[in-house]
C-alpha cells in the first residue's frame, strides 16, 4: 500500500509487518522507564518499543555503520588521519505530536543497547528568539514560525557540532515560563550521535546558504491527522493549566486562574491562528524530506512506518 502521490517515494509498513522485520526478543526498558520520559499526555508502551522502536533503532544503526564506513573510505582516499564526525539525526513534526518523547526514547534505547556510544539530544526550542526580541520584531504572535528562530545561531551550533568541537553550547528554553532562559545553556560535547528535535529542523528558510537539514545524516517525521493533533494539543493545554494553578511564575498561571471556558477558547484560537497555520504552511510540507515517517492514530498509537526509498 503506497502513500498519496506526493509521498510516492516511500514504502509503507503496517505495524505487524514492520515488527517482523527485526525480531526483538528482549526490550531493555520497562514501563517505569517509559513513563519517566514520555511528554505530557503522550503515550508509549513496551509493545511500542518492541514493535516500532527496536526495528527503527536497528535500521538507524545500519545507517550509522554505513556513515562510519564512508568516513573511513574518505580518509583512506585522502590519506589523512580519520577524524571524529558526529552522526546527526533530526526529528520533526507538529507541536503536541510527540517528537520529544520519540527523541528521548531513541536516545535511551541507543544508550542501553550501545553504552560505548556517546549519544546526546537537543531541542531547537532554545534557538527561538527571546520573547522581548520577538515583541520588537512584531513576531510574538508567530512564535514557532521560521522567522521566530535565530537560524544563524542554530546553523553555527550544528556546524560546530559537526566539526566535533568540544563543549558546544545551546541556549535553554523553558516551557514553564514560555521563553529562553538567560545565561543557561545545554552542552554538547563531541557526541557519536546527536538527536536534534524541533518543528523546524527540516524546513528550508528563504534566506540562508545552509539549511538545518544539510547537517543531518538521518531524519524522522512524526505524523498524525491535524484533528488528532489538535485534540492532543488541547488535552495537553488542560494538563498545563492544572500544573500551573498554584505557581504564579508559570506562564499558564493567569489562564489557570481564569475561567476554564475562557482559557480553552484562547487555546483553540492559538491552535487555529498559530499552530495549525504553522503546520499547514511550514511543517507538513517538510514531511517528504524525512528518511522515516512514523504515523500515529488515536491514543498516540503508531499504526504504520514509512521508509523512504531513495
Amino acid at each position: 500500500m503506497m502513500m498519496v502521490e506526493k509521498l510516492g517515494n516511500y514504502d509503507r509498513f503496517e505495524r505487524d509487518h514492520w515488527r517482523n522485520l527485526f525480531d526483538a526478543e528482549t526490550v531493555p526498558l520497562d514501563q517505569v522507564d517509559l513513563d519517566a520520559i514520555q511528554s505530557l499526555n503522550d503515550r508509549i508502551s513496551v509493545a511500542d518499543v518492541k514493535e516500532i522502536y527496536m526495528p527503527l533503532v536497528h535500521y538507524l544503526l545500519m545507517r550509522y555503520d554505513e556513515f562510519q564506513r564512508v568516513n573511513d573510505d574518505r580518509s583512506a582516499f585522502l590519506k589523512t588521519p580519520r577524524r571524529h564526525v558526529p552522526f546527526l539525526m533530526g526529528i520533526a513534526g507538529s507541536v503536541a505530536v510527540g517528537k520529544s518523547t520519540s527523541a528521548r526514547l531513541l536516545a535511551l534505547l541507543l544508550h542501553h543497547l550501545h553504552p560505548e556510544l556517546n549519544v546526546q539530544q537537543i531541542t531547537t526550542d532554545g534557538f527561538l528568539y527571546p520573547n522581548s526580541v520577538l515583541e520588537k520584531k512584531g513576531l510574538l504572535d508567530d512564535k514557532g514560525f521560521p522567522d521566530s528562530y535565530d537560524m544563524g545561531k542554530l546553523i553555527q551550533f550544528l556546524n560546530d557540532v559537526k566539526q566535533s568541537k568540544p563543549k558546544v553550547t545551546a541556549p535553554k528554553y523553558s516551557h514553564q515560563v514560555y521563553d529562553v532562559i538567560p545565561d543557561e545553556v545545554d552542552i554538547v560535547d563531541q557526541p557519536d550521535i546527536l538527536i536534534v528535535e524541533g518543528i523546524n529542523v527540516l524546513q528550508l528558510p528563504s534566506q540562508a546558504e545552509l539549511f538545518v537539514s544539510d547537517f543531518f545524516d538521518f531524519s524522522l517525521y512524526v505524523d498524525a491527522d491535524p484533528k488528532l493533533i489538535e485534540h492532543w494539543y488541547l488535552e495537553r493545554f488542560g494538563m498545563l493549566l492544572d500544573s500551573a494553578f498554584n505557581d504564579p511564575t508559570n506562564y499558564y498561571h493567569e489562564l489557570a486562574t481564569s475561567s476554564r471556558e475562557d482559557a480553552f477558547l484562547y487555546a483553540r484560537q492559538v491552535w487555529d491562528a498559530v499552530n495549525l497555520r504553522n503546520l499547514n504552511e511550514y511543517i507538513l510540507p517538510t514531511r517528504n524530506r524525512a528518511n522515516v515517517i512514523l504515523h500515529k492514530m488515536q491514543h498516540h498509537m503508531i499504526d504504520a512506518v514509512y521508509l523512504r526509498q531513495y
